[in-house]
């Protein structure tokens, strides 16, 4: 760690240039904000620009002001409407100055508010659409929790953009006005300020890569913070003694982050006090000259005042400027991932033009010489696969844990795409079909199903969206999968909230959610329903209950059951028995048991637990 800083800090000039490169990310951020609120970017820059210039046109004001009292008390001049009409106009010029920051302020509320929704909403989209194989890597995590707060984390950076641009405005303008009375005293708070932002813009590059080697640790809190208060994980931490191995642990990586951060920060206070006096001593030299100036006859009152008030101004907006700028590039180094996670498109897409899935299906899905394996493995999970599911047929995925059951579900619905072979559907390769109609045409319930904390309605309602207004279809489908009966036992009846998340928040036992989630798959009335171990949560009785229903349920459409209990495979049409990635058996539960083969000997198994 302590080498890798060392290379940064020798690098410099690497490091600036970096910082230069990183800039290149602005332009389409700012692009993603004006398409969040067009007209509001449009008006804050207006405002900006005319509340920048808004302080040069009060100093110009001032000088002509103290200009002329000075000649009424030395010259004994008198006073003209003229210098009542200067006064009420630094007068206005002061409201106008209040009024417009106000007005500008709730621009940025509201910019804010548009610009948090818009990010937020497009991350959510652009996730949704990435391939599933990327949520198993490690990698791709970081990659999509820095993008998570980085997306809503830069709006730092696009009110500090907006803040520059009215920061360069009154400076150039400041500036220009010092430029007109004495040139070099431009170039010497130059001098004293670029020191600063050079020393800011390092330390913000060793920020970002303390940051992004701290991001795995991160995310390692983050799962100990979930840990130590998660209802799921309390009864074995209370029973195995595990909050001191869960704190010490936290603490330790805590701890190594609090230093790298103490020691990052102890450096960058004791470089930026020494290039704080340096600019310091910049502008108190041209506050200096500009008194002695005036002492000599060069300036008059009014200059003086004029001078010394823009001096001042420029002097701090300058460091303002170098400031932003600073900290814009500190924050455009993180938007690296925001973009390059948005820069990441799906490789199982639909493709253009696609094929309308049929309705009705007519021959079935077919597994030709199908081949899978997950990015970075060598591993086949499926190998030279080969399956048949026509049309109204039921079959049922057998088979030891890591065999391929549910790899075999995702391929079936486009999840995934094999590594080699086809799959078809009604001889025409699945990926030439639109996999919009595909999903919409299959009704899945996966065995680590998501327990929504939505109301009971929208648990169900998920399964078809556009049906979570129709209460017929919705309590019918609760009826088949028998969650009707955990509705009864609900105070709120379809709208009790379910879950501990939020107020007024209902907990169900595993069971209960297992058949709201059943519910899901019954209301999508697909053509093809998939149940990967459906009944896995359930009781025998309940479990029963449901298969004594499946084949009504399934009754014309074509089905996949994944299932570990045998009593529940064996009102299929076929069974088929994965190993090693490949169907070694296919038949009907007593064409097996006369085969005496692999599906034999597991039946055997699991009966003699139960003599």
């Amino acid at each position: 760690m302590e080498s890798t800083e060392k290379q940064v800090e020798h690098g410099f000039a690497k490091v600036f240039h970096e910082r230069v490169q990183a800039m290149r990310s602005i332009p389409p951020v700012l692009g993603i904000v004006w398409a969040a609120a067009p007209a509001i970017v449009a008006w804050g820059v207006v405002l900006r620009v005319v509340i920048a210039l808004l302080p040069l046109a009060l100093l110009f004001v001032s000088r002509l002001i103290i200009n002329g009292v000075v000649a009424v008390v030395e010259r004994h001049e008198l006073l003209g409407l003229r210098f009542w009409w200067l006064v009420g106009l630094e007068f206005g010029l002061a409201i106008l100055i209040a009024v417009l920051s106000r007005v500008l302020s709730y621009l940025d509320a509201v910019l804010a508010d548009r610009y948090t929704h818009h990010i937020s909403v497009r991350v959510i989209e652009h996730a949704s659409q990435l391939d599933l194989t990327l949520y198993e890597d490690p990698v791709f995590y970081d990659r999509l929790e820095r993008a998570r707060v980085q997306a809503t984390d830069r709006l730092v950076m696009i009110q500090a953009i907006g803040n520059l641009i009215q920061q360069m405005v009154t400076t150039i303008a400041l500036s220009l006005a010092i430029l007109w009375l004495a040139p070099w005293l431009l170039l010497l708070l130059l001098a004293g300020v670029i020191p600063g932002f050079l020393g800011e813009t390092h330390f913000a590059f060793l920020g970002y890569a303390k940051n992004f080697r701290q991001t795995p640790l991160n995310r390692q809190l983050d799962y100990l913070r979930l840990l130590g208060g998660s209802k799921e994980a309390a009864k074995e931490l209370k029973l195995f003694g595990l909050h001191k191995f869960l704190t010490d642990r936290f603490t330790k990586i805590s701890e190594t982050i609090r230093k790298e951060n103490l020691a990052l920060s102890v450096r960058r206070l004791r470089v930026g006090a020494a290039l704080s006096i340096i600019s310091t001593l910049g502008y108190y030299t041209a506050y200096a000259w500009t008194i002695w100036k005036t002492l000599q006859g060069g300036f008059d009152i009014g200059t003086l005042a004029f001078l010394t008030g823009a001096i001042l101004q420029a002097s701090g907006a300058l460091q303002q400027v170098f400031s932003t700028l600073s900290g814009i590039a500190d924050q455009a180094l993180f938007l690296t991932d925001l973009l390059a996670f948005f820069d990441m498109q799906p490789t199982v897409k639909s493709k253009p033009n696609p094929l309308p899935v049929p309705v009705p299906i007519l021959k079935g899905f077919e597994f030709r010489n199908v081949s899978f394996s997950y990015p970075g493995s060598s591993r086949k999970v499926l190998a030279d696969f080969n399956l048949f599911l026509a049309r109204g047929q039921r079959i049922a995925l057998i088979g030891e844990n890591g065999q391929g059951k549910t790899t075999i579900v995702k391929l079936l619905t486009r999840l995934y795409d094999p590594t080699e072979g086809q799959i078809l559907l009604d001889g025409i390769d699945l990926r030439e079909y639109s996999m919009e109609q595909l999903h919409h045409e299959t009704g899945v319930i996966f065995q680590d199903f998501m327990r929504y904390e939505m109301t009971v309605r929208e648990n169900i309602g998920i399964g078809r969206i556009e049906q979570l207004d129709q209460d017929q279809d919705i309590e019918r489908a609760a009826e088949k999968s028998l969650a009707d009966d955990v509705v009864k036992r609900l105070g709120g009846g379809y709208e009790q909230m379910l879950g501990r998340r939020f107020a007024s928040g209902v907990d169900l036992s595993g069971g209960e959610w297992q058949k709201l989630a059943l519910a899901r798959a019954y209301l999508r009335d697909a053509q093809l329903l998939i149940l990967d171990e459906p009944t896995a949560a359930l009781d025998a009785r309940s479990e029963a209950e449901v298969f004594e229903r499946f084949a009504e349920l399934t009754q014309g459409k074509m089905a996949v059951l994944i299932s570990h209990r045998f009593s529940t495979v064996r009102m299929v049409d076929r069974i088929v028995v994965l190993e090693g990635g490949r169907l070694v058996e296919e038949g009907t539960h007593d064409e097996l048991l006369r085969l005496g083969g692999r599906y034999a000997t597991m039946f055997e198994l699991q009966a003699a637990s139960y003599r």
